[in-house]
C-alpha cells in the first residue's frame, strides 16, 4: 500500500526545502507531517505517540537551525520519526525498525542529521554538553547545540549531573525541556510535581508577553554582548516563575513555559534563544499522541501500538484457533503477585517500566509494595539493596538493556554486602525491532564475572515460576538474576505448582548418542525444536537444560562431557563471555578435550528486525542448531552412509 505525503511535505527532502517556505505554511507543514506519521505507523508500526507530539517542535527546530551544522540532539528516539521524515528519510520511512530498514531511532551512520545515538534515555544533555565544549574549542563560534529531552528522562541522575555540569560553563548550548507528563506510563515522583507547579500557578506562571516582544526589538547579532545576555537573563529572572528556581540554581536560564503546538510562537522564540549566548533551557508544554485523539486520551496504550485502522482506533490482534502462551512479563507480574500474598517480605521495584514488565499488575492491587521509581535505573537497585538490609525480598525488574546502567549499582551495593536482591530482566536476549540499542546481549556476560551473583534462565513460563518462587525462600542469601525474553513463552496452561529449584542445578532433557546440545533458557525450546527434526534424520543428540549460568551444575556437565564427544551450547547472550564460555572454561579446569560449538549472539552489532529474523541471522534458532548438529556429525554422517551403502 503506497502511503502519498501532503501537497507540501513532498517537496521536503531537507530541512534546506523547508526554509524555503513561507512562516505562515508551517502550520500546513505539521498538519500534513502528522497525518503522515499516522498513516505510515497504522500500516507499518512502528512508536506512535511521541512523534506526534514534537511535529511542531521539529518543524520549528530544522526552519531556525542551520542542521545539520547546527547539531541537534533527541533524547531516546521515540519523538525522532518527524526529523527523519524532514531530513530525507520520507521515502523509505515505511521500512522503519523493519529488517534491513531504518532504524527507529536516530543513528549516526544512518543520516549526518542524527548526530547522537540514541536508543535509552537522558543522554542528550551529556551528548550536547560535549558537542557545544568541542565547538568553542574549535573555533566554531557560530554552530548551535540543541538537546530536546522528556520531562520523564529527566529523572535520571545522569541528566542532573549534565545540568549540574553545563551551569558552570560558557557552552552554547539550549535545553528543550518537552514537558508532556509521561514516558511510556506516566511520570512519578517530584519533579512531576514540580513542573506541573510551574505550567499551572496562576501567580507566577510563564514569561511575559511583552518580555518576549522585547526581546524580538533587541539588538542582536555580533554586537549582542556575552555582559548584556546576563543582564537580560537577570532582568527575566523578575518575570519567571520563582519555580524555575531548580534551573536557575544550576545557573540554566530558564525560558518560559510555552505552547509547544504553536509553531508560530515556537519560531519566533527559538530565533530569540539562538542569540542568547551560553547555556539555557526552553521548557514547553506538549501532548502526547497530539492530533490523534485516542493516543490523547491513553498515551500508555499508544506508545506502539502496532497495526490499527487509523479511522476507527482498532488495533490488530493476531487470530489463533488454539490457546496461545502468554508473555513472560505478564506471567512474572501474576505470579509476584502470588508470591507476595503468601510472603510479606516481598516488595516489586521498576524503573519506569511498570507496563512494560507488568510490574503494574502488583501496582494496581498492592501499592504499598510495588514502586516504579523513575527513569533511575542506579536508584532501584540501590534502594532494593537498601531494602534487602532491613529482610525485605525485593523483586528489581529491569529490561536487560537498561540493567546495563547499573552494573556499579549491582556490584557495589548488592553483590558485595551479599544482600538477596531478585533481578528479574526482562526482554533479555534479541528484542525484535527496536534494534542494537535494545537488545539484552550482555547481562550473562557482565553479571557472570561479579562474585557472589547467582545467574538463572527459565526454559518456559512454569520454570520461571519455579525460580520465582525459589528466590523469595529463607534460604536464598545471595542475589539471583532471572532472565527471561521478549515475548510469548510455550506453555497456555501456565499456572503450575511452584516448586524449589536446587541453585545450580539443571536438567536432562534427553538421552542422546555422540552429541549433545546444552542449552540456556528459552532457546531450550529452539534445541528441543531441531532435535525432533534431526531424530527424523537419524541423527539423536542429547539435549540438557542447564537453567544456571553460575553456578553450573558440575555433575551434569561431567555426564555430558563423559557420554558425549561433541557438544553444542546454545544461548540467547553474546558467545564473549557467557554462558558457552562458562562452559569452555568448566571443560578446560577439568581437561575435557570435547569437541565444542557456541551458538549465540555473535560479537558483532545485532541490527533491527523481528526477532524470528534475528534469531536466523545469528544462526540460534533451530534451524541454525540442526544446521550446526550436521555440520559437527558430517564426518559421522559419511561414514555411516558408506557403511550403508
Amino acid at each position: 500500500m503506497e502511503i502519498i505525503p501532503g501537497p507540501l511535505l513532498q517537496t521536503i527532502n531537507s530541512p534546506e526545502d523547508l526554509k524555503k517556505l513561507p512562516r505562515e505554511k508551517l502550520h500546513q507543514v505539521c498538519d500534513e507531517l502528522r497525518q503522515f506519521i499516522i498513516d505510515v505507523v497504522s500500516v507499518h508500526g512502528g512508536h506512535f505517540g511521541a512523534s506526534l507530539g514534537v511535529v511542531e517542535l521539529t518543524t520549528a527546530l530544522h526552519y531556525v537551525y542551520h542542521t545539520p551544522y547546527d547539531q541537534l540532539v533527541w533524547d531516546v528516539g521515540h519523538q525522532a520519526y518527524g526529523h527523519k521524515i524532514l531530513t530525507g528519510r520520507r521515502d523509505n520511512f515505511h521500512t522503519n525498525r523493519k529488517y534491513k530498514g531504518i532504524s527507529g531511532f536516530p543513528k549516526r551512520s544512518e543520516s549526518e542529521y542524527d548526530t547522537f545515538g540514541v536508543g535509552h534515555s537522558s543522554t542528550s544533555i551529556s551528548a550536547a554538553l560535549g558537542m557545544a565544549m568541542a565547538a568553542k574549542y574549535k573555533g566554531e563560534e557560530d554552530r548551535k547545540v540543541v538537546a530536546v529531552i522528556g520531562d520523564g528522562a529527566m529523572t535520571a541522575g545522569l541528566a542532573f549531573e549534565a545540568m549540574n555540569h553545563a551551569g558552570v560553563t560558557d557552552a552554547d548550548m539550549l535545553v528543550i525541556l518537552n514537558d508532556n507528563g509521561i514516558g511510556i506510563d506516566p511520570n512519578t515522583g517530584a519533579l512531576k510535581e514540580y513542573l506541573t507547579d510551574i505550567t499551572t500557578s496562576p501567580t507566577y506562571n510563564k514569561v511575559k508577553d511583552d518580555v518576549w516582544k522585547l526581546l524580538g526589538k533587541l539588538p542582536v547579532g555580533k554586537n549582542f554582548s556575552r555582559a548584556m545576555a546576563h543582564k537580560l537573563a537577570d532582568g527575566l529572572k523578575g518575570m519567571v516563575s520563582s519555580s524555575a528556581n531548580l534551573f536557575e540554581a544550576l545557573k540554566l536560564r530558564y525560558f518560559g513555559p510555552i505552547d509547544g503546538h504553536n509553531v508560530a510562537k515556537l519560531v519566533d522564540t527559538l530565533k530569540d534563544l539562538r542569540q542568547i549566548p551560553g547555556p539555557k533551557i526552553l521548557h514547553i508544554i506538549t501532548t502526547k499522541g497530539k492530533g490523534y485523539a485516542l493516543a490523547e486520551q491513553d498515551q500508555t496504550k499508544w506508545h506502539a501500538p502496532g497495526l490499527f485502522d487509523k479511522v476507527t482506533g482498532e488495533i490488530q490482534k493476531k487470530k489463533f484457533d488454539l490457546p496461545q502462551p502468554p508473555k513472560y512479563q505478564d506471567v512474572f507480574g501474576h505470579t509476584l503477585i502470588e508470591l507476595a500474598e503468601q510472603n510479606k517480605k516481598i516488595f516489586g521495584i521498576t524503573p519506569a517500566m511498570p507496563s512494560g514488565s507488568s510490574l503494574k499488575f502488583m501496582m494496581e492491587k498492592m501499592p504499598d509494595r510495588a514502586f516504579d521509581v523513575g527513569i533511575a535505573e542506579q536508584h532501584a537497585v540501590t534502594v532494593s539493596a537498601g531494602m534487602a538490609t532491613q529482610g525485605l525480598r525485593v523483586f528489581c525488574n529491569v529490561y536487560s538493556s537498561f540493567m546495563q546502567r547499573a552494573f556499579d549499582s549491582a556490584v557495589h551495593d548488592v553483590a558485595i554486602q551479599k544482600l538477596p536482591v531478585v533481578f528479574c530482566l526482562d526482554r533479555a536476549g534479541l528484542v525484535g525491532d527496536d534494534g542494537p540499542t535494545h537488545h539484552g546481549c550482555y547481562d550473562i556476560a557482565y553479571f557472570r564475572c561479579i562474585p557472589n551473583m547467582i545467574i538463572s534462565a527459565p526454559m518456559n513460563e512454569s520454570e520461571l515460576r519455579n525460580l520465582m518462587y525459589t528466590s523469595q525462600l529463607e534460604s536464598m542469601q545471595l542475589p539471583i538474576v532471572i532472565r527471561y525474553p521478549r515475548g510469548e513463552g510455550m506453555m497456555p496452561e501456565w499456572r503450575t505448582e511452584m516448586k524449589e529449584i536446587v541453585i545450580g542445578t539443571g536438567r536432562r532433557l534427553r538421552e542422546g548418542k555422540e552429541i549433545a546440545i546444552l542449552s540456556f533458557g528459552h532457546p531450550g525450546n529452539f534445541a528441543a525444536a531441531a532435535i525432533r527434526d534431526l531424530r527424523n534424520e537419524g541423527i539423536n543428540p542429547g539435549h540438557y537444560d542447564m537453567r544456571f549460568a553460575k553456578p553450573l551444575d558440575e555433575a551434569l556437565l561431567h555426564e555430558a562431557c563423559q557420554q558425549y564427544e561433541k557438544l553444542i551450547t546454545v544461548e540467547d547472550g553474546t558467545v564473549k563471555g557467557g554462558f558457552g564460555s562458562a562452559i569452555l572454561e568448566f571443560m578446560a579446569e577439568h581437561g575435557y578435550k570435547n569437541e565444542v560449538k557456541i551458538l549465540g549472539i555473535p560479537d558483532r552489532l545485532v541490527e533491527h528486525g523481528s526477532p524470528k529474523e534475528l534469531h536466523h541471522e545469528c544462526g540460534y534458532d533451530a534451524a541454525g542448531i540442526r544446521a550446526a548438529v550436521l555440520e559437527m556429525m558430517k564426518g559421522k554422517i559419511r561414514v555411516a552412509q558408506s557403511i550403508l551403502g
